[in-house]
């Protein structure tokens, strides 16, 4: 199935160093540990401050939902027991299930989860649409364990906001840190899931642990992407972080470590041919490349600059230098993805058609005045850092000047938030990838056209935000699908960011790992580590 690589020809001479691996000696025999190299380093701990896949990853560990996409992703009860809807579908009944605590023995209660909701309605896309006064009247806690939402208007994504796979994820507080300032961090991680964090252990850019919660009392459904039963399996699960994808491979290969969670699929050969280890792709959905401008700063406050940026950023550079096997990619110009029901071709000359020279044309007629482009480069993501040269070179071609500033991951994600001058820390480009399952409808946040609200890059347009948000109050699908392609249409006019295509990331473990989840989440329930 493999091709070998250059890359691949390059690090084999490395199999026989043993990685140099900083891992704590094993802990007493009795214990199970899982040992896993996450896609990041773990520096922001809050999965509603921020929406960085390793953040919503650890958000699983120790938080729980109250519903749950299952592998049809359709949301299923999780923290809820039962639920009604009224005939009129403007008032949803919940009712919390028996046996929630938090970590630190207290009841679970719907007080706590009202202001839960609450905070995330303020940074999520779906949670500000549901969340939005002309659409929701009141969220309530009649009683410890009911949690009732009216509405003014019927809507036909409550379930599937609340109970939405990926960032931001509505994870349950409670109510005393659901209370912190959605722009402001939660630092104490009490939650009522399956893993409980342990702090004390945690060292930034190096080692996270997570302990097993035995006051957990998982759903009795068999697990399916987020829904089911989260039946724990290990004492203990320790992320160990490596910057470096050689020494994390070695690592992997020598037994250090049990689980690689996305390495470089050029180093997928090499891995495959190991002695003991699996390479698979884990994520049935896939992922959607994403180069994201900056609206607010110049040159990419200028509509024509951005789109001479988006007409010379071609899929087939981006996945061939990204992602190298082509049974691991294909080119798609649709901004939902590919073979799904809102797929649409709208507009999407600019990509399919995309060239140096059409860059060179459209850029000529914008009024770019040289100002330089910085480009975030998180070199320990091996596809972003890849994406990020592609697009160096793009523009360079074009005609644009190119400050590439490399950093690692977790630098970046914080640094994003940042709407300052580039001369105060602010950017103006960074790559990223949204997993199939976000991007399925136009309600992820990276479309939002409300730039007071809006995710990273903040567009501004007016036309967007007015169809975006009107999707979850469609009478029909035939409505959806239209306010979809106008959302597309927007989207590709106004220039709000580079579609690089789709692709897949394989995992990486040793044979003694059993029960891994297909999802395009990765979840550490369900998984046993035999020894």
């Amino acid at each position: 199935m493999f091709q070998t690589t250059r890359r691949a020809l390059l690090f084999a001479a490395a199999l026989a160093v043993p990685a140099m691996v900083l891992v704590a000696p094993q802990p007493a025999a009795a214990e199970k540990v899982l040992r896993v190299i996450p896609h990041a380093d773990l520096k922001n701990i809050d999965p509603i401050w921020t929406t960085a896949y390793i953040t919503r990853n650890h958000g699983y560990m120790v938080y729980d939902t109250l519903f749950a996409m299952d592998k049809n992703l359709t949301p299923q009860p999780q923290m809820v027991d039962t639920y009604s809807i009224s005939d009129d579908q403007l008032t949803w009944t919940f009712k919390l299930r028996d046996g929630l605590k938090w970590h630190d023995g207290a009841p679970v209660t719907a007080e706590d989860c009202v202001a839960s909701l609450q905070r995330w309605g303020k940074r999520d896309g779906m949670g500000q649409a549901l969340m939005n006064p002309d659409v929701t009247e009141s969220l309530t806690a009649p009683d410890a364990k009911t949690i009732v939402l009216k509405l003014k208007q019927p809507y036909g994504l409550v379930l599937q906001s609340i109970g939405k796979i990926s960032s931001n994820v509505p994870f349950m507080m409670p109510k005393r840190f659901a209370e912190t300032d959605p722009f402001t961090q939660v630092t104490d991680m009490i939650g009522s899931g399956p893993f409980k964090f342990s702090k004390e252990e945690w060292v930034p850019g190096s080692k996270v642990v997570y302990v097993k919660n035995t006051d957990y009392v998982p759903r009795n459904e068999p697990p399916s992407f987020a829904a089911g039963g989260k039946v724990v399996k290990v004492d203990r699960v320790e992320w160990v972080y490596f910057p470096d994808q050689n020494t994390a491979m070695n690592a992997l290969i020598n037994g250090e470590v049990d689980y690689f969670e996305q390495p470089a699929n050029d180093l997928a050969p090499i891995l495959a041919n190991s002695e003991g280890i699996t390479v698979e792709v884990n994520d049935p959905v896939g992922n959607m490349g994403f180069a994201r401008f900056n609206h607010l700063l110049p040159p990419f406050d200028n509509v024509k600059v951005r789109r001479a940026a988006m007409a010379a950023m071609k899929q087939d550079d981006y996945l061939l230098a990204a992602v190298g096997l082509p049974e691991y990619f294909s080119t798609c110009y649709s901004v939902f993805p590919c073979g799904t029901p809102l797929e649409t071709s709208v507009e999407s000359g600019i990509v399919e058609n995309a060239s140096i020279e059409q860059g060179k044309k459209l850029l000529a007629d914008s009024g770019y005045d040289g100002t330089p482009v910085v480009i975030m480069q998180p070199t320990d993501i091996p596809a972003l850092s890849a994406f990020s040269l592609v697009t160096a070179e793009k523009l360079r071609k074009i005609g644009m000047k190119v400050d590439m500033q490399a950093m690692d991951w977790s630098t970046l994600t914080s640094r994003r938030a940042k709407r300052d001058p580039v001369k105060d820390g602010g950017w103006n480009i960074f790559h990223t990838w949204w997993i199939g399952a976000d991007v399925l409808d136009p309600m992820a946040i990276a479309y939002s056209g409300n730039p007071a609200k809006g995710w990273f890059g903040w567009p501004d347009d007016a036309e967007l935000e007015t169809a975006r948000t009107a999707y979850p109050l469609a009478k029909d699908t035939a409505e959806q699908k239209a306010l979809a392609t106008k959302v597309q249409e927007r989207l590709y006019k106004i220039g709000s960011h580079g579609n690089l295509g789709a692709f897949f990331v394989p995992v990486a473990y040793r044979n003694n790992v059993k029960g891994l989840i297909k999802s395009p989440v990765q979840f550490f329930w369900n998984i046993d580590v035999e020894r």
